[in-house]
């Protein structure tokens, strides 16, 4: 983080929040910007087109396997009495 440009005034009950919401080893400045992009709303599409078609497909693949493992694990529990 650089040298501050500007000084902001808050009330002492903002500062106060800050200091209440601030991190170990976090400036004011990093609790402010933290806050700030907590609240801004995610475009529903940034998550999309990550992966390509064949990274996709071995996960689904992956996610497959290991539904029918629970499944047969749990028939066999349930064979067992356990």
């Amino acid at each position: 983080m650089g040298t501050a440009d500007e000084q902001i005034r808050v009330s002492d009950r903002v500062k106060r929040e800050l200091e209440r919401r601030k991190r170990r080893r976090e400036s004011y400045n990093d609790v402010l910007e933290r806050l700030l992009a907590e609240n801004e709303p995610g475009d529903f599409y940034d998550g999309f087109g990550r992966w390509s078609d064949e990274d996709a497909a071995t996960v689904r693949e992956q996610r497959a396997k290991a539904k029918d493992d629970r499944k047969r694990r749990m028939r066999e529990r349930a064979e067992n009495g356990t």
